[in-house]
C-alpha cells in the first residue's frame, strides 16, 4: 500500500481531477463526454497534386536553381528536372513539404539562410606554386 503524503493545494486539486477522470473512465465514454470537454479535431493532411508548373513555381518561390532545389529537398537534380518537365509526379512527402514551402516561403527562405556555410576563400594558382 502507498504512504499517504499530504499534498499542497494544486497537488490535491490535480489528483482529485485525474480521480474524477479515472471514474468516469470506468463508466464509459458517455460519462467521459458528459462530464468532461471533449473534442474531435480533424486535420485536412492530405498534399494537393503537384504538376510541373506548380513545382517550379515552388522552386521559384525559394529563388533556388534547380540542383539547390534538389538538395533542400533531399532528391537527385534529375528528379527535379523530370517533375518540372511533367515526366514525373512527386511523392505524396514531397508534394506535403511542397506545400509546406508554398505556405511559409519565407520562413524557409529564413532556413536557407541559415543553412549557408561560407567557404574560405580558393588559392589563386600563384599562391599555391610559391609555397
Amino acid at each position: 500500500m502507498m504512504k499517504e503524503e499530504k499534498l499542497s493545494a494544486a497537488g490535491a486539486e490535480i489528483v482529485g481531477a485525474l480521480t474524477d477522470f479515472y471514474e468516469a473512465l470506468g463508466q464509459g465514454s458517455e460519462a467521459v463526454a458528459k462530464k468532461f470537454t471533449v473534442r474531435t479535431v480533424e486535420l485536412k493532411l492530405e498534399p494537393r497534386t503537384y504538376e510541373g508548373k506548380d513545382v517550379k513555381e515552388v522552386r521559384k518561390l525559394l529563388g533556388l536553381s534547380q540542383p539547390l532545389f534538389a538538395r533542400f529537398l533531399g532528391v537527385s537534380t534529375n528528379a527535379v528536372r523530370a517533375w518540372e518537365n511533367g515526366g514525373k509526379t512527386p511523392s505524396g512527402v514531397v508534394c506535403r513539404f511542397l506545400d509546406e514551402i508554398a505556405f511559409r516561403p519565407e520562413h524557409f527562405k529564413g532556413r536557407l539562410r541559415e543553412m549557408i556555410v561560407s567557404r574560405p576563400k580558393e588559392q589563386s594558382s600563384n599562391e599555391c606554386l610559391s609555397r
